[in-house]
């Protein structure tokens, strides 16, 4: 009993303190009412003393503070004073339109006040809700007589704030929460949210208004439709004027418009109100849609109106053509599993859309919006009597009700349709990242909802799509992609097949017409959509339609047309102009400004100006503005586009589609042999054109009358863009083609375990998951049976046989073509035959690195690499440089490909295959004019030369005939090519003769410590065997032996080695020797360079001799204390002949020639032979050259005899040598050098005394002559030329070290004689004074460097220039005597 008492206690106690807690609640409340009125009324009470004595010039500062007020106060706290509030600004807001309707200025209410009393509106509806039917009406009527002035009577902001007041009111407009009401069915929110946006999203509000009132349900009513039509004229019309008023629009005002639209429209949410509006409001948002095709800036290109305007227009179309809401005026077969495959009287869709795509789409054509006070009227001038004539008052419901029957669903379908047609297709194009994506989602919207209403529209829908499936933006292409997955899956209510059937028809028929056509953009969009059909239909899709040879032929001939060379004259004249060189200075520089003007931003959401995320923006047609900073690319990429196409975006595509085209040739082995038959056809066109060669060759035909030929120069242009088409399909079966795919279609790299179903919830909702469809991807795949593979080798060979024809590479591509100077027709021949060639070979090459990384190894093992290598070698010193970057990047394609790290690797491995050819062709100079340009190219270019040089001792032979008189006289074209294929193995030559003299000393230091340890080992077992009466020879043991004789072969193959080497260098020098007297100055240099190149190689051939003779001694020595006579005969066989002299025999033949050289003038060629003098002086040492500076070094002393400004008389001596007829006429006496270049000669002259007089081991070829050069330089030096000062004092410190006595006297002989005063005293006593030990001369000929070196001629004594160089001399040279 206690227990219970105490419980009925604890309870009453918990009963109180409830009422308590209501109680104490209750009270704060009132509290916080009290604070919150307290704060309002003095708000209330400045904005009526403001409505009583207004002042056009006054601002209240209480607006402000009651907008941060209602902003900050939580929504519960201001609902009981909502009307105390409302009531003073809705005075103010009268008195505010009404003083702007009378148009006085000023008006009453400023434009400030009126400002802030919108904005305290504002806040005041987004807080607090309204709970009478009276109350919406009163603001609506209030906001419209506000919303309706125009720009002209009322401020932008006044104007938005207005909007953004009724979109609030709008969305505060809640469920009545009473059950079984219609305001139940509908969330009230638009269907297409953009992820994340939460601006439409208002919270519900609880709340009971008044009895039997429910504000959603009258809004939706036919007594608030005249109102409800009012608005949507109303915020169109204000939208449409901030267009008209061009760049003074306000792109807020339109967005704010937009965004009130799609909130009135949700909230109404139901067919049968919004019905009669639709065409007035389809037509409008058409209007803007078309408008963003050409409006890049202002309102009209806003990006964010344009995204809001279809977003609109979808939500519109997704509520009054929903399949559901009309489910009863539409044919029941066309809503069935079927999709859209049957239509109305039984025309075809592909008709229907031919016919609506032939109608005008200009503003002119489409219907006005003029929206008026009345909602009648405005429905009149949108919507003609013509065109809707369900919307005349009959037996409707009510004034403005619609019935929707089963004509007017089909009829409206049709004018939508046309509508929309369009404008999609070119905002699927639109340059800003966010309209692209907006109209994704109205796709995926309007799929959802009105698949069966917009049955004609679904062709149009899927082409957007198709071009959205590739988008550059992966936020785009990846639900794009996942949408379409969807549609094609088994599991979609869509069946789209048959549709896509009917669509891969069409694009491939209209695929020319929009290539040529003057809309890059829509072309590329074009492919793209033909692109994405063939992926996500499959190969056995592609395969069926390619099964007749008929189809498969004309496929490949709509492609061959849209990738021909006439593709390059297409696109507008504007695009043509940029591409002119004549003016792509001027124009490309006025693109930059353009496109870097155009464009902002894309993450701006209210900005005046088009942005675009794509780096090549959009120009107002379309056209792509390529980005400067983008415009170079990698040329080693392959492939690439060929030259004659203009678009790299619109090739890529279409190359895509022929990759799938190859691919799906070979994925299955059941295709065996397709492949075969479908490259037969583009392959016919080369094939013709060999023919046609072949038989212009029999006939003798000149390249010039064939070209002129009806229908020749079309075929070699058919030829080339058949070898792209091949070599497309080929490459789609690599395996860097398949990961192309992969990348553009990256839904392989998205890890979901569903795909998205179309959601009547929105295309921007969350996605469900259904059954996972098929992944297109696992099927786009090579089959990797061997039968498939071999077939593959099989169909490359065929093509490769081909492309390797004699004919087509014996077409002429320049005028110095040799075949074109048979003809005799050089002026005739027109370039455009010289380009055609180039791009054909260009092309072809390109063939070739594409089926390499197609077969990897295989490429090599079947023999296509020996056969194509030699070519691509031979075009690599093509004249065309397109054709050599071809050939440089295939090289290197081919090396990575075939597994070598390097080109000259690659060349290396093969290197059997190409001298084999070169030797071959060699032989027939005139049928193989290029091969001396191939060897050179292949020395220098590839860097082996060094390691095939014992290769090259065959062809060094051909080379160093085609270099004799006889040779040269008959090919003169062919010398300069020959000199530099021998210079390049000169060079190889002194490659491998530098490491020769190390490795002949090694290995004697080798030999040698062998042969110590030995005679250790025999000394001490002559010790132990001193007892024995045997004889004292020691026997070697059979392993010692055996090691002796491998020393033996290794210095034998050293031998031969070194004899190679030398023998290779001595053609070298034999080739070139002739040529160094050239007049040519090309030829000269030429072989200069390989002269010395030649010398050093021998100098070093010679070193290596000289080891290896000691090395030889030291086995001869073995082999006579061991007794090893077997091994003397191997010994003997390479026995030395007279050839290792070579370094002075050949020396003795240079020098004259080197004479020559220096006689024949030439600035350039002088200075380079007297450096190369100084080389081989040195090498060979002074002694050899002592008799011949003394005999022929007048014609070297004889440049240093006169000054180089000025010009000596002409004398006798300066006669014409006699010429032999083949050599090209002399230059005359007339054609002297300037004064820099007889400067610069000089100058080497004294470089070359400085360099031999310098070095002991070549001081002694100046002995002779030594104060004949001395006489020279002195005099040079006292002459005070500029230019050779430097020169001519280095000479004389050389010189100096020679002999300093003489340098002194001739010195001191003219400074002393020209300086009177201040003479040196005689250092001892007895010794006579510098004046009579050097007395002064009667006459400067008198001066002892006259007697020595001659008389010179302009070199005049300057008293500066002595004193300068004797004061320097002595310091350096003469006080030290420090020599060399």
């Amino acid at each position: 009993m206690d227990a219970f008492n105490h419980l009925i206690t604890t309870n009453l106690n918990h009963q109180n303190d409830d009422v308590n807690e209501e109680e104490e609640e209750e009270q704060q409340n009132i509290i916080s009412s009290g604070v919150v009125f307290s704060q309002l009324k003095p708000y209330c009470l400045d904005l009526l003393q403001l409505l009583q004595n207004p002042n056009p010039t006054s601002f209240s500062s209480s607006i402000p503070s009651l907008v941060q007020f209602l902003h900050d106060s939580p929504p519960p706290s201001l609902q009981p004073f909502f009307d105390y509030v409302l009531f003073p600004l809705l005075l103010l807001l009268d008195a505010a339109v009404d003083s702007r309707k009378q148009n006085p200025k000023p008006h009453k209410i400023s434009d400030r006040v009126a400002e802030g009393v919108v904005q305290c509106l504002e806040e005041l509806l987004n807080k607090c809700y309204l709970v009478s039917i009276d109350q919406m009406v009163v603001l609506m009527k209030k906001l419209t007589y506000a919303a309706m002035l125009t720009e002209n009577e009322a401020s932008e902001e006044f104007r938005e704030g207005v909007i953004k007041c009724f979109k609030a009111l709008i969305e505060g407009l809640s469920s009545c929460g009473v059950e079984g009401c219609s305001c139940e069915e509908i969330n009230g929110l638009p269907a297409l949210v953009e992820a994340g946006d939460n601006r439409n999203v208002n919270s519900a509000r609880d709340y009971l208004g008044g009895e039997g009132e429910c504000l959603v349900s009258f809004l939706r009513s036919q007594s608030a439709s005249a109102a409800v039509g009012h608005w949507f004229s109303l915020l169109l019309k204000a939208a449409d004027n901030e267009v008209a008023r061009g760049h003074r629009g306000s792109a807020k005002i339109r967005v704010e418009a937009f965004l009130t639209v799609r909130a009135l429209v949700a909230k109404i949410g139901t067919a049968d109100a919004l019905a009669f509006f639709l065409p007035g409001v389809v037509s409008q948002f058409a209007k803007v849609l078309h408008m963003s095709k050409t409006m890049i800036s202002g309102a009209a290109g806003s990006v964010e109106a344009i995204d809001q305007a279809i977003r609109a227009l979808a939500e519109y179309l997704m509520i009054v053509l929903e399949d559901d809401a009309n489910v009863s005026s539409l044919d029941r077969s066309l809503c069935a599993g079927s999709g859209f495959n049957s239509n109305k009287k039984g025309s075809s869709i592909h008709s229907v859309l031919d016919e609506l795509r032939q109608l005008p789409v200009s503003t002119q054509n489409q219907s006005k919006v003029a929206a008026e006070n009345s909602v009648a009227e405005a429905v009149k001038s949108v919507t003609p009597a013509s065109e809707f004539q369900s919307a005349k008052p009959g037996n409707e419901k009510g004034a403005l009700h619609v019935d929707r029957t089963r004509d007017w669903v089909e009829e409206t379908s049709a004018h939508v349709d046309r509508l929309l047609s369009a404008t999609f297709p070119h905002i699927c194009l639109h340059p800003a990242r966010k309209v692209r994506q907006g109209l994704l989602a109205v796709i995926r919207g309007l799929l959802s909802k009105c698949s069966c209403t917009l049955k004609q529209s679904k062709s149009m829908f899927l082409e957007c799509l198709f071009v959205l499936v590739v988008d550059e933006c992966g936020d785009i292409s990846a639900p794009a992609q996942e949408f379409l997955e969807c549609l094609l899956s088994s599991s979609s209510k869509l069946n789209v097949q048959s549709d896509v059937a009917e669509l891969f028809s069409r694009l491939i028929e209209k695929l020319p017409k929009v290539v040529f056509g003057n809309d890059e953009s829509h072309a590329l969009s074009h492919a793209q959509q033909l692109l994405v059909v063939i992926y996500y239909s499959g190969p056995k899709f592609l395969m069926d339609h390619l099964q007749s040879p008929v189809t498969a032929a004309r496929f490949l001939d709509i492609f061959a047309l849209s990738l021909s060379q006439n593709s390059v004259f297409t696109g507008a004249l504007d695009k043509l102009m940029l591409a002119r060189p004549s003016s792509i200075g001027y124009l490309h520089s006025i693109a930059e400004l353009k496109s870097g003007s155009r464009f902002s931003s894309d993450y701006q959401p209210i900005v005046d100006v088009v942005p675009s995320d794509n780096p090549n923006s959009r120009d107002i047609h379309g056209k792509a503005i390529q980005n400067p900073s983008l415009s170079l690319q990698d040329n080693s990429e392959l492939p690439r586009m060929p030259p004659w196409f203009g678009s790299q975006k619109l090739y890529q595509t279409l190359a895509g589609i022929l990759r799938l085209v190859g691919l799906s040739l070979m994925t299955d082995s059941k295709s065996e042999g397709h492949m075969s038959v479908v490259s037969d056809i583009p392959l016919g066109h080369l094939r013709k054109l060999v023919s046609e060669i072949r038989d212009k060759e029999f006939t003798k035909e000149s390249w010039q009358s064939w070209y002129n030929r009806t229908g020749s120069g079309q075929l070699l242009r058919q030829a080339s863009t058949a070898v792209c088409i091949l070599n497309e399909m080929i490459f789609g079966l690599s395996d860097q083609a398949v990961d192309n795919l992969k990348r553009l279609f990256h839904t392989s790299e998205l890890n979901r375990e569903g795909v998205q179903a179309p959601d009547a919830k929105g295309a921007d909702a969350q996605p469900n998951t259904v059954e996972h469809p098929e992944r297109t991807r696992s099927i786009w795949k090579v089959s990797q049976e061997r039968v498939a593979r071999s077939h593959l080798n099989d169909c490359v060979g065929r093509i490769t046989h081909e492309y390797l024809s004699s004919e087509v590479w014996n077409l002429p591509i320049d005028q110095k073509s040799s075949l074109i100077q048979s003809d005799g027709e050089v002026e005739e021949i027109t370039l455009h035959f010289f380009h055609d060639t180039a791009m054909l070979q260009q092309v072809i090459i390109d063939g070739i690195g594409i089926f390499s990384m197609c077969l990897g190894k295989d490429f090599a093992s079947s023999g296509f690499l020996h056969s194509s290598l030699y070519l691509l070698l031979e075009s690599l010193i093509c004249s065309n440089i397109q054709v050599r970057q071809a050939s440089d990047a295939v090289l290197h394609v081919l090396s990575c490909a075939s597994g070598h790290p390097t080109v000259g690797q690659l060349v290396l491995a093969n290197a059997d295959y190409i001298i084999d050819s070169i030797c071959r062709q060699l032989r027939h100079l005139d049928l193989n004019p290029r091969v001396p340009n191939v060897l050179a190219s292949l020395l220098s270019y590839i860097g082996v030369a060094h390691k095939i040089l014992p290769l090259l001792e065959e062809p060094m032979r051909s080379v160093s005939q085609e270099l004799e008189i006889l040779g040269r006289h008959q090919h003169p074209v062919l010398t300069i090519p020959f000199l530099k294929a021998v210079a390049e193995i000169g060079k190889a030559s002194k490659h491998e003769a530098s490491s020769l003299p190390t490795n002949a000393e090694s290995y004697l230091m080798h030999v040698k410590s062998k042969v110590s340890d030995m005679g250790k080992g025999k000394k001490l077992e002559s010790h132990e065997n001193s007892t024995s009466y045997y004889d004292n020879d020691i026997d070697m043991s059979d392993m010692e032996s055996e090691q002796w004789e491998n020393l033996l072969f290794k210095l034998n193959d050293s031998k031969r080695y070194r004899r190679t080497v030398g023998s290779i260098a001595g053609s070298c020098l034999t080739a070139a020797i002739p040529l160094l007297a050239s007049m040519k100055q090309e030829e000269c240099l030429v072989a200069l360079n390989i002269v010395e190149d030649g010398i050093v190689t021998l100098a070093k051939v010679e070193e290596a001799y000289r080891h290896e003779k000691e090395t030889r001694e030291a086995i001869e020595e073995v082999i006579r204390s061991y007794s090893l006579y077997q091994l003397q005969d191997t010994l003997d066989a390479a026995e030395e002949g007279t050839d290792e002299n070579r370094l002075l025999p050949a020396m003795n033949k240079i020098w004259p020639f080197l004479v020559a050289c220096v006689r024949n003038k030439n600035p350039v060629a002088v200075r380079r032979c007297l450096s190369v003098i100084s080389s081989v002086v040195l090498i060979c040492g002074g002694d050899f050259f002592s008799r011949r500076f003394h005999t022929d070094g007048p014609h070297f002393w004889k440049l240093l005899t006169t000054s180089p400004l000025q010009k000596k008389p002409f004398s006798k001596e300066d006669r014409t040598p006699l010429q032999l007829p083949y050599r090209s006429a002399p230059t005359s006496s007339g054609d002297s050098m300037s004064e820099i270049s007889n400067l610069k000669v000089q100058v080497a002259v004294l470089n070359m005394i400085a360099h031999l007089s310098q070095n002991k081991r070549s001081t002694s070829a100046l002995q002779i002559v030594l104060k004949k050069v001395s006489g020279l330089v002195v005099g040079i030096a006292f002459s005070g030329v500029k230019g050779l000062h430097d020169a001519s004092i280095n000479a004389l410190r050389g010189l100096a070290s020679i002999d300093s006595d003489l340098i002194w006297l001739l010195l001191a002989d003219v400074y002393y004689a020209l300086k009177k005063k201040d003479l040196p005293s005689p250092p001892i006593s007895g010794l006579p004074q510098i004046s009579k030990i050097l007395p002064p001369p009667l006459s400067p000929k008198g001066y002892l460097y006259v007697q020595y070196g001659g008389q010179s001629f302009g070199f005049d004594i300057d008293y500066p220039s002595v004193e300068t160089v004797f004061k320097k001399l002595l310091s350096r040279i003469f006080t030290n005597q420090l020599y060399v």
